[in-house]
């Protein structure tokens, strides 16, 4: 496959998914309070709508000063990220090897735009579903806003039995982490990234070994011709 139409590919899924994870999330806020839940499948597949300060999964990081590091965080691995994939481009890289960080590149810019966006255009969601361009303003400043969070699986959902030590009688539920279609982005593109680092670059590392000894084989074989052909002179 050559460079453009590797390029195209990365642009396609670049743009494609942050359309999609950004259709979700102005849905879900425009349309749910915090803490609302709508069921997908059964119990187990829910939109259920959260906020957090900018990490994925829900995951918190040292209040406001913490969340303005990680927004300006984003914002150099973003510019970087896309550099580093625009390079590998042209240098003809493997396919897997860039689709993986254009997903990754996909979570970054996508949680980046609603800390840098939905505090100025949103007002709270709480006890209300919130107002676009509400005439007040919005809740936070620009680098300030929350990250909009919304699948939920919690597949299992019971209580421990009374037996078990320490935590017996207690609820249990597995897979508790709120995520959207940022998060997912980084997930998936950092295991193909793993899977692209740990089989791709043996494979390749084994042909150019496969190359490097045919072409020393021809060399000695050459060379022995050459010898070979003196001798008979």
């Amino acid at each position: 496959m050559d460079k453009k139409k590797k390029a195209w590919i990365c642009s396609i899924i670049i743009a494609v998914l942050l359309l999609i994870d950004q259709a979700v999330k102005l849905w879900v806020k425009t349309h749910m309070q915090i803490g609302e839940d709508i069921p997908l499948i059964g119990d187990w597949c829910l939109l259920h709508f959260v906020e957090n300060e900018g990490m994925a999964f829900g995951m918190k990081f040292g209040g406001n000063v913490g969340k303005l590091c990680l927004s300006l965080f984003r914002i150099v691995a973003s510019a970087a990220l896309t550099w580093f994939i625009i390079r590998l481009v042209k240098k003809d890289s493997r396919l897997l090897l860039l689709i993986s960080l254009s997903l990754i590149l996909v979570g970054a810019i996508g949680n980046l735009v609603d800390s840098m966006f939905y505090g100025l255009i949103f007002n709270q969601s709480y006890y209300s579903v919130a107002t676009l361009f509400p005439p007040e303003g919005g809740y936070a400043g620009f680098l300030y806003g929350r990250v909009v969070d919304m699948f939920y699986f919690p597949l299992i959902d019971t209580t421990w039995p009374a037996w078990v030590p320490w935590v017996g009688g207690e609820p249990f539920r597995f897979f508790t982490a709120i995520f959207n279609v940022a998060d997912s982005a980084i997930t998936i593109g950092v295991v193909l990234l793993a899977i692209d680092q740990l089989f791709c670059d043996k494979s390749k590392t084994n042909d150019e070994t496969a190359n490097s000894e045919n072409a020393e084989t021809s060399s000695e074989t050459d060379a022995s011709n050459a010898v070979e052909q003196h001798v008979d002179e």
